[in-house]
């Protein structure tokens, strides 16, 4: 019988993974994630089903994506889920052109993805080695592909151009955004609360290790920080965020910087680390006295205030505005201070609400609604999963 959907979101530092029941409810049968693959690992299992939950160490030593992904088929073993799983979403981070709704991973589907590989060079790769493995764990599943860049494909052609010359543009060079099952969650939650209108005119703060911003009128994408790669946009924890390309020039050929030194640079030693030179943690630096750790929190609001101003500007005005991820759900100073530098678009917090960490934080009194709403890309891709239709009868399985 195979009747679960098993959803496996791997990234640079963590695996999430959730097993759901296949129904238009989606009722959770297992869900966690193993963290801090870089150091001192460990396993979280949300309580869920009947279960207690878990959290242990996986020991001293870091552990890989095949590591992560042992753990997680030891722990789907133990729970008898193994053979009810007929349905294997992976969320990848980067479809490129070509893939703009949910695939099948068969051999031709993953030797696309492989060539994008250098435009997310800290996510594909570790993305397309947990296909591999879900595929040798179940050889009867199929193993069906959901892209975070594919939400953002439907935006108008001036948002995904660059003044580049027009056959740069037609060989790929443009916009993709990303974040995108995290942006269509919320857009579900918004649906479900305000409608088809799903809160107007909205900015979503996706705000995480990774951060970006989405502009969405009536749930669909019509701008976004991240653009190219998943560098653009924001400062986030290691990553620079938007830079003048003069920069890179300057370090390739006045510096010469190998590439592979510029690809590190850029991606993991940039960002809230190295402004503070002290920390990527947002706890960590707003726990700091040193006044480099302030400097990078404010450089964080900054930029995330001043991309507010532009995304309004593309629509016209905001009547919504969602913070998600875990620096957006979790972070009440940020939220508040996010909202100051928003002021003049109507936006006002409730000190309490806010504090407390309720959906609704915005002030009675503020013209834009102001809401929290937890990030669950493991459930956007399980929606995915129960509408996808495959040419592939399920009890035949696919390979990847």
């Amino acid at each position: 019988m195979t009747d679960a959907i098993l959803v496996l979101n791997g990234g640079s530092s963590s695996l999430k993974f959730a097993v759901f029941e296949k129904s238009a409810e989606l009722p959770v049968l297992l869900r966690g994630a193993v963290s801090s693959l870089g150091q001192h690992p460990r396993l979280h299992v949300a309580a869920a089903a009947g279960f207690h939950e878990i959290e242990r160490s996986l020991g001293d030593a870091p552990v890989d994506a095949a590591g992560a992904f042992s753990a997680v088929a030891s722990l789907l073993a133990d729970r008898d889920l193994l053979r009810r799983i007929g349905r294997v979403g992976h969320r990848i981070v980067h479809g490129g052109r070509d893939f703009t709704e949910s695939t099948l991973l068969d051999e031709p589907a993953l030797q696309a993805l492989r060539l994008l590989e250098p435009l997310a060079p800290i996510h594909q790769r570790i993305n397309l080695e947990i296909v591999a493995l879900a595929a040798e764990l179940l050889p009867q599943a199929l193993q069906v592909g959901c892209f975070d860049t594919a939400f953002h494909s439907a935006r108008p052609r001036l948002a995904k151009i660059y003044g580049l010359p027009r056959a740069m543009c037609e060989a790929g060079i443009c916009s993709y955004g990303f974040h995108g099952l995290s942006y269509s969650h919320i857009a579900s939650k918004l649906r479900e609360r305000y409608g088809p209108a799903a809160g107007g005119r909205t900015i979503v703060a996706h705000l995480g290790s990774g951060a970006s911003l989405c502009a969405m009128d009536a749930g669909r994408s019509i701008a976004t920080t991240m653009g190219f790669s998943t560098l653009d946009g924001l400062v986030m924890s290691t990553r620079c965020g938007a830079l003048d390309p003069g920069v890179i020039l300057h370090l390739l050929r006045d510096q010469q910087l190998p590439a592979d030194e510029l690809v590190t640079l850029l991606y993991e030693q940039s960002g809230l680390l190295g402004v503070s030179g002290i920390s990527g943690d947002m706890r960590t630096l707003i726990d700091s006295g040193d006044p480099a750790a302030a400097e990078a929190v404010d450089l964080f609001v900054y930029r995330i205030g001043r991309e507010i101003g532009s995304l309004a500007a593309a629509m016209g005005g905001l009547d919504t505005l969602v913070f998600t991820a875990g620096i957006g759900e979790n972070a009440p100073l940020i939220r508040e201070r996010v909202s100051v530098a928003a002021a003049w678009l109507g936006v006002a917090l409730d000190k309490e609400l806010n504090r407390r960490g309720e959906e609704v934080v915005g002030d009675s009194n503020s013209r834009v609604e102001v809401l929290v709403i937890a990030a669950d890309e493991e459930r956007a891709v399980a929606a995915e999963m129960v509408v996808f239709r495959s040419a592939v009868p399920e009890t035949a399985g696919r390979g990847g």
